[in-house]
């Protein structure tokens, strides 16, 4: 069959202009995944109050992390795309779910690249399903697929938070770090609003109605976000025998005054020391490439505030990034994943 692949990714703004950064929070945030409320709603907060006041703000933040060859996102993107292509015979494409490449431009990329294509297989980079990141960009594919009535077969590749492959990398990747000594490693991931559990959960009345709902079996867990940070946390610490009272998990980047999922990285970075926590490994295993929200929000900022209180020290420890086990596992996804696990959107 001929195929090509698209590795989909988030995005970044075109430079650190407040212009650009600005024309990215705009088309980010008025994603109605990600903030679920109706169209007027959305345009006024987006529009009047978000970014004019918060675009300076993130153009400084991008500042502080930005390369001479760009973004570090879509610099580690196209890296990850051209080890992707050293172990598969398919062309590979980037896109990126908001801003450039697009979506439609990777397809017809493709579609340029081979005479008769009868199939492209997306993989979202979020080994996560939350309806603002896994979710918008599957619909955001499906969409453009049908818009131009492309003649190929478009498959969606499924979260992998449970992918033996990527567990293994994830782990392996880990693994080097915690030869050093270290009092605790914290496993934070990206925040989602609460009402975004509730809203796709698919019994109606179990997610975040009682503390364990988790860890005991549910149905909602098949779009549980959080139940899948959990199982990432878990299987990893057990694959690397890491103590219970070692580990712990939180939530990032959040936006707004609703309750977001908790506990909050923020406060915790600034709680650790003085519960006697002053050697800290912090990962962010939602991301698999570092960006901003890795390199400033945790490795600047969080990184300040838990020494200010009184940590000792603190290592962030880099997403995947290129390592080869997980450029593998995604080229093992690509080649074994089942037709049936592709399409899981509801």
């Amino acid at each position: 069959m001929k195929r090509g692949i698209v590795l989909m990714n988030l995005g970044s703004p075109e430079s650190t202009s407040v212009k650009d950064v600005k024309k990215f929070l705009d088309e980010f945030l008025m994603d109605k995944r990600v903030i679920d409320s109706n169209w007027l709603l959305r345009f006024f907060l987006v529009r009047l109050l978000i970014t004019p006041f918060r675009a300076s703000q993130s153009a400084h933040a991008y500042r502080s992390v930005w390369t001479e060859a760009g973004s570090p996102l879509m610099v580690i993107s196209k890296q990850l795309q051209e080890a992707l292509q050293q172990e598969l015979p398919e062309p590979v494409e980037i896109s990126m779910r908001y801003g450039e490449p697009s979506c439609e431009n990777a397809f017809d990329r493709l579609s340029n690249k081979i005479p008769g294509l009868e199939e492209v297989v997306v993989l979202p980079l979020y080994p996560h399903y939350a309806m603002s990141s896994y979710e918008s960009a599957a619909e955001e594919a499906k969409k453009i697929h049908k818009k131009n009535k492309y003649n190929f077969k478009l498959s969606i590749i499924a979260p992998f938070y449970d992918d033996p492959d990527y567990l293994l990398a994830l782990s392996e990747h880990i693994r080097p770090w915690l030869q050093q000594d270290y009092d605790h490693i914290l496993f934070s991931y990206h925040g989602i609003p609460e009402r975004h559990l509730r809203k796709w959960d698919i019994t109606k009345n179990y997610c975040l109605s009682r503390t364990d709902c988790c860890q005991n079996s549910s149905p909602a867990h098949f779009l549980c976000y959080r139940h899948q940070c959990l199982e990432t946390t878990i299987n990893v610490c057990r694959r690397l025998k890491i103590p219970e009272n070692k580990s712990s998990y939180s939530f990032q980047s959040r936006l707004g005054k609703d309750p977001w999922l908790k506990p909050y990285t923020d406060l915790r970075l600034t709680e650790m020391p003085k519960e006697g926590i002053k050697k800290l490994l912090v990962l962010c295993p939602a991301f698999v490439g570092d960006c901003l929200e890795t390199l400033e929000e945790i490795a600047i900022r969080g990184k300040k505030s838990f020494l200010d209180e009184g940590g000792e020290s603190f290592h962030l420890i880099p997403c995947l990034n290129t390592d080869p086990l997980w450029v593998r596992a995604i080229a093992k996804l690509v080649r074994e994943t089942e037709p049936a696990k592709m399409e899981v959107l509801i």
